[in-house]
């Protein structure tokens, strides 16, 4: 497979070989993944930078060890491709390198997609069954062209990045009035029946990295805040903070279950509270996930009250369990048009599903989509009901996949070894990235 080539103009070259970070694939020390080394010079993000690369290229992070005080940022992480793989394809990895080498430099293209050849909406309100089904016959209605959507739905939330494009032209839609239309147009729809003082509607020029905008625009609704208070996690977690009064750190320490970009999800949340981790371990047992951070607000303080403790803790696990998909996927493969997607979500409704999670994509003119569905109360859906909406869709064109595993069996040379944890080598932490292997 070919790598896109990254753009460095002169200047670019000029300042990485000035203060390059250095950046080691190495597939001779472990045996049943690859290692990704990171050494450069500290700066606020980059944890939250090298991880994102990683989870873009589809990479599952088994295991890693950062540290990052006095000023320098060493991190090693174990990672294997998404069938279990280790890190092979040479373009690959000179694609992780250079990647991670220019965005150290440039951390402002980190995540960030150009809005140039679309519209981009975001949304956020309270779910119901139907939602999605109502949103995309409104733009369709609307004369807008969906090339692309995400949505999550938590705790009775529901956030979603919408990219539209206007049907004639196929180009962003520039009118003000026009968009303040469909921006209000949309806010009725979220607001639904109730008063929707919680609903909202925004255009955004650019968007973040998808996932972590996502992650934003739920802690911003604050679906970290049960509905039920009765409720149980969907995933089993632990979390646990404490006081390291001694180094002046605070101790987070999570136990759940493994799944691919929880890393990811967890280290978004910590940068967007404005917290900066100092050091960390992650480690996985192929079903269970541990990690440990050493953290301080940017400000320098701990976490000090009990209040701030408990939130944190809240948040970290609404990150947790946001990407856990409910309901039976479903995978749409046919050829796009418009309108697509809006009848497709009718029928869907007109059979009693309620959309959990999508993800729409178009690729030339093709339209590749998958849907995570229930029943109307949340509970799994009867495969006849399943096998009416093939027959009315057509069967070659919707197919029905078991849920994705939660984790991969990662590498287990180490299993049996106690997990590492920094408590133990705060005398010298550049002692453990010398003698590790």
């Amino acid at each position: 497979m070919e790598w896109p080539e990254l753009e460095i103009d002169e200047y670019e070259k000029f300042i990485l070989r000035m203060n390059p970070p250095r950046v080691v694939i190495d597939n001779a020390t472990c045996e049943r993944a690859t290692l990704v080394k990171v050494d450069s010079v500290n700066k606020q993000g980059v944890l939250l930078e090298v991880v994102q690369i990683l989870t873009d290229l589809d990479l599952t992070i088994h295991k890693g060890y950062i540290s990052s005080d006095c000023g320098w940022f060493m991190d090693v992480f174990h990672v294997t491709d998404c069938n279990g793989n280790k890190v092979t394809d040479d373009g690959l990895i000179e694609y992780i390198q250079q990647r991670i080498a220019l965005n150290h430099q440039y951390p402002r293209r980190v995540g960030v997609q150009t809005a140039a050849e679309h519209t981009a909406l975001e949304l956020t309100g309270t779910d119901r069954p139907g939602l999605l089904s109502e949103i995309f016959a409104l733009l369709t209605e609307l004369r807008c062209n969906v090339v692309a959507a995400e949505l999550w739905t938590h705790n009775m939330r529901v956030a979603c990045l919408i990219y539209v494009t206007d049907e004639t032209t196929f180009g962003p839609i520039e009118d003000p009035e026009r968009l303040l239309r469909i921006k209000e147009s949309l806010c009725s729809v979220l607001k639904g029946d109730k008063d929707g003082k919680c609903a909202r509607t925004d255009l955004a020029s650019s968007v973040t990295h998808t996932d972590r905008r996502l992650h934003q625009m739920m802690f911003a609704d604050r679906d970290y805040e049960s509905v039920d208070e009765g409720r149980l996690c969907i995933q089993e977690q632990k979390i646990t903070i404490e006081n390291c009064d001694e180094k002046g750190y605070s101790v987070i320490n999570i136990e759940c279950r493994d799944r691919p970009k929880l890393l990811f999800d967890i280290v978004c949340t910590l940068t967007d509270m404005e917290y900066v981790v100092f050091h960390a371990t992650i480690d996985s047992d192929g079903e269970k996930a541990y990690q440990e951070y050493y953290i301080r607000h940017v400000d320098g303080c701990t976490l000090n009250s009990e209040a701030e403790r408990q939130r944190v803790i809240q948040c970290l696990g609404a990150a947790i369990e946001r990407r856990v998909p409910e309901g039976l996927r479903l995978e749409l493969c046919t050829g796009d048009r418009i309108g697509l997607l809006s009848d497709v979500t009718r029928i869907f409704r007109e059979h009693g599903l309620s959309v959990t999670r999508a993800d729409v994509t178009t690729r030339g003119d093709k339209a590749l989509n998958v849907f995570y569905v229930t029943d109307t109360e949340g509970n799994p859906v009867d495969l006849k009901v399943i096998e009416a909406i093939r027959q009315e869709l057509g069967q070659a064109i919707l197919q029905v996949k078991e849920p994705p595993a939660h984790s991969r069996s990662p590498p287990q040379e180490a299993a049996a070894k106690l997990r590492f944890s920094f408590g133990n080598l705060f005398g010298n932490p550049a002692k453990f990235f010398t003698t590790w292997a």
